[in-house]
C-alpha cells in the first residue's frame, strides 16, 4: 500500500472546513442557534486538525539523525493522535456542553432561513470534501470493508479526514434537521438537543480515531497480504532452504521493516554468502518497495530451536 496519499483530501478538507467555519460563525451571529455555534466551534477544530496532519506530514520527511536514526516517519502517527485528542476536546466537549445548556436554557432561533441557507452551503462544501476523501480511500481500500479499511490502514491521514468529513456532514445535518424542528414545533430544546447529538457523533469518531492512531504509534506488522508476499519472496529465492523466523513493522507510512532469519543451501564463502543476501533484499523489494529497512541473518535450522 502505497502511502504518499492524503494531501489532496488534507488540503480540500482545510480549504472546506475555513470556509465553512466563517459562515458557521456569521449563521450564529444572526440565528443565536446553539447547534449553529457548535457546528462552527466543529469546523474550526477539524481545520486545526487538518493544519496538524499538514505538519506531521512535513516533519515526517526530515532527515534521519544520531536520536531517530530509522527516521521521522512515527510524526504521522503521533500527529494523526493528537488531531484525535482536539477533536474530542475542543469539538465534542464543547457540543455537549452547549447542548446541555440550551437544553436546560432554550432561548429562541432567530433568522431561521439564514440559518438553514447557511447550514446548506456547509453540507455542500463538506459534501465536496467528503467525497474526496471518499475518491482517494478507495485507491488504498480495494475490496475491502469501510471499517477493515480504517483498521488497517497504515496511512493515518486519511481514515481521520475520512471520519471527521463524515462526522461534520452527519453534524450539519442534525443540526439542519433539529433547527426545522425547534422552528416547526416551537419547541427550541430541539436546538440543544441537536447540538448534544453533533457532540456525542463527534465523541465517538475521536475515540476511534484514538484506538487506531495509538496502535499505529506503539508499532504494527505488515499486513497479511504483506507478509505473505514477503514470505514467498524470501522462500523462492535461489539459494534458500527455509525460512526460520520473520518479524515486521511499520516505522512510519513510507518505511516497512523487515528482521529474518534464513537458512541458506549449501556452503558460501563469505563473498558467496553477501551475493546470496542481497539477492533476498531485492526479491523482497521487488513485492513489497515499502521495505525499505530489511535485515537477514543467515542461521540453521536447528540452531534456530535449541
Amino acid at each position: 500500500m502505497a502511502a504518499t496519499g492524503g494531501t489532496k483530501t488534507i488540503v480540500t478538507a482545510l480549504i472546506a472546513n475555513f470556509t465553512i467555519a466563517i459562515a458557521k460563525f456569521f449563521g450564529f451571529i444572526i440565528t443565536s442557534s446553539s447547534a449553529m455555534l457548535a457546528e462552527a466551534v466543529h469546523s474550526v477544530a477539524d481545520t486545526s486538525n487538518q493544519a496538524l496532519l499538514l505538519l506531521g506530514k512535513k516533519r515526517s520527511r526530515k532527515q534521519p539523525t544520531a536520536m531517530r536514526q530509522f527516521g521521522h516517519g512515527r510524526e504521522r502517527f503521533f500527529w494523526a493522535f493528537v488531531v484525535s485528542l482536539v477533536l474530542f476536546s475542543i469539538g465534542s466537549m464543547y457540543a455537549i456542553f452547549e447542548g446541555i445548556e440550551k437544553i436546560r436554557h432554550p432561548h429562541e432561533i432567530e433568522s431561521l432561513w439564514w440559518a438553514l441557507t447557511i447550514l446548506l452551503f456547509a453540507m455542500c462544501m463538506e459534501a465536496y470534501a467528503f467525497q474526496t476523501a471518499v475518491k482517494e480511500s478507495r485507491h488504498y481500500k480495494g475490496n475491502h470493508s469501510w471499517r477493515s479499511f480504517i483498521r488497517r490502514s497504515r496511512i493515518p491521514e486519511l481514515p481521520v479526514v475520512l471520519l471527521e468529513d463524515f462526522g461534520a456532514l452527519m453534524g450539519l445535518i442534525f443540526a439542519f434537521i433539529c433547527v426545522l424542528i425547534a422552528d416547526t414545533t416551537g419547541n427550541t430544546v430541539w436546538d440543544g438537543i441537536g447540538t448534544l447529538s453533533i457532540g456525542i457523533l463527534l465523541g465517538l469518531i475521536a475515540l476511534v480515531l484514538a484506538i487506531e492512531t495509538k496502535s499505529l504509534l506503539i508499532g504494527e506488522s505488515a499486513l497479511p497480504e504483506q507478509t505473505l508476499n514477503i514470505e514467498t519472496a524470501i522462500t523462492n529465492s535461489q539459494h534458500v532452504e527455509r525460512l526460520i523466523e520473520m518479524r515486521t513493522e511499520y516505522l512510519g507510512p513510507e518505511t516497512l521493516l523487515v528482521a529474518a532469519k534464513i537458512e541458506f543451501k549449501g556452503t558460501f564463502s563469505s563473498s558467496g554468502i553477501s551475493d546470496a543476501v542481497d539477492a533476498v533484499e531485492e526479491n523482497i523489494r521487488a513485492v513489497e518497495p515499502l521495505a525499505k529497512i530489511i535485515y537477514l541473518e543467515p542461521d540453521t535450522y536447528e540452531e534456530a530451536n535449541t
